[in-house]
């Protein structure tokens, strides 16, 4: 499977125009003969949502979005996504003009700069989903949900051999706390080696409401190796083929993940919980 990472900038609530830089983006990739275009988080609205004076949310099914999967190439977009009663930070998928899964970001931070919680509800669900014509089986994981142990772990047990992590990860304001970069680094590959998975991270870049994105959007295999890489900082299209059964193989070979232990897994969160955890 050949897979475009669109590392973007977008303008902040314009939808319409972050939708002409899609489908630009979207036919680079045609020309290079993707079969899968990846967009970053919020990649249709921007990530500062509070900033805007009205409300720009589109639904998932909205007919502009669908026409994004009809141009010859599957793809995953991140809008601000707008529903009867909420509003969500989502990262859909699209082929052949129809919506194939909408993963809606679980964990929200409300840390430093980011206070997502008071714009957008978290989702609360995690699936892996079959890839259209059989290339294998893929999850979704928005930024901050790849930061949380147990998500990559629970989708590598319903399958999947691709994790897609879309991000809006800027540069730290205090690079001694926490240095965003230097845990994306450690973070990817350690998934990836660990659960024996493809990992495709895509980041925006750019500069919006005194965040900059730095971008550095990487394809790390089964192995933990990095096997292509966006820059830093500046937009770019990266095209990568990956043979997405690799993880199957490595898997069979060295079975780190097949012993899951569910059912200990159950027993024990739900005496966390009855001990007052979070439910």
């Amino acid at each position: 499977m050949r897979v475009a990472l669109a590392q973007t900038d977008c303008v902040l609530g314009e939808v319409d125009q972050n939708l002409v830089t899609a489908r630009e983006q979207i036919e680079q990739a045609v020309a290079q003969g993707a079969d899968l275009v990846v967009f970053p988080e919020l990649s249709l609205h921007g990530y500062h949502l509070g900033a805007l004076e009205r409300d720009t949310s589109v639904e998932a099914r909205d007919p502009r979005l669908l026409e994004l999967g009809t141009f010859g190439v599957d793809v995953m977009a991140g809008f601000h996504e707008h529903t009867r009663l909420r509003a969500y930070n989502t990262c859909a998928y699209y082929n052949d003009g129809e919506l194939l899964y909408a993963h809606r970001k679980l964990y929200l931070p409300n840390y430093l700069a980011w206070e997502e919680r008071k714009h957008v509800s978290p989702g609360q669900l995690l699936r892996a989903y079959d890839l259209p014509r059989g290339r294998g089986r893929a999850a979704t994981l928005v930024c901050n949900d790849a930061w949380q142990p147990v998500l990559p772990w629970l989708a590598v047990q319903d399958g999947a051999e691709v994790l897609l992590v879309p991000a809006n990860s800027a540069a730290s304001l205090d690079p001694e706390a926490m240095d965003t970069g230097l845990y994306w680094d450690s973070l990817l590959s350690y998934t990836a080696r660990m659960l024996q998975c493809w990992v495709v991270f895509v980041n925006r870049v750019g500069n919006e409401n005194g965040a900059s994105f730095w971008g550095g959007s990487r394809v790390v295999d089964p192995r933990g190796a990095v096997v292509a890489q966006a820059p830093k900082w500046e937009p770019g299209l990266v095209t990568v083929d990956i043979d997405v059964h690799e993880a199957r193989r490595q898997r069979r070979s060295v079975p780190l993940v097949a012993e899951a232990r569910l059912g200990l897994i159950d027993r024990e969160v739900r005496r966390l919980i009855d001990e007052g955890g979070d439910s």
